[in-house]
């Protein structure tokens, strides 16, 4: 398969460099664990753990982490777009996310989003 946009090929590119950073496993371990917890209302804090462990391993960590939540949350309003149109369903989710993410990926204490009663494993 040939892809046409140049661009895209490029960004593609670029976000599979970003997997190799020590920062995406933080990444995917939060997303992992959130997964895993099923915890209700426990999204913002998993969201701000991922970011602030990444961060945690320098530049290059910090780098990764917003790369990798820029696009999870590019992808989202995708398809939330395609599920409900142009609705602006998510769209304040989707602001609350990237808060979260900033918040983790400025050093500051994720357990501020941790909520009531997730258990400890987390």
């Amino acid at each position: 398969m040939k892809l046409k946009s140049p661009i895209f090929s490029v960004h593609l590119i670029s976000f599979f460099r970003v997997l190799s950073f020590p920062g995406a496993k933080d990444m995917w371990r939060a997303y992992s664990d959130m997964r895993e917890a099923n915890y209700k209302n426990s999204d913002k804090y998993f969201h701000a753990r991922g970011n602030y462990d990444a961060a945690q391993r320098g530049p290059g960590g910090a780098w990764a982490a917003k790369v990798i939540s820029d696009a999870r949350e590019n992808v989202q309003r995708v398809t939330d777009w395609l599920k409900h149109g142009d609705s602006g369903h998510g769209v304040e989710d989707s602001r609350a996310d990237q808060a979260a993410n900033e918040w983790g990926r400025s050093g500051k204490d994720p357990n501020h989003f941790r909520p009531p009663g997730l258990p400890d494993k987390y």
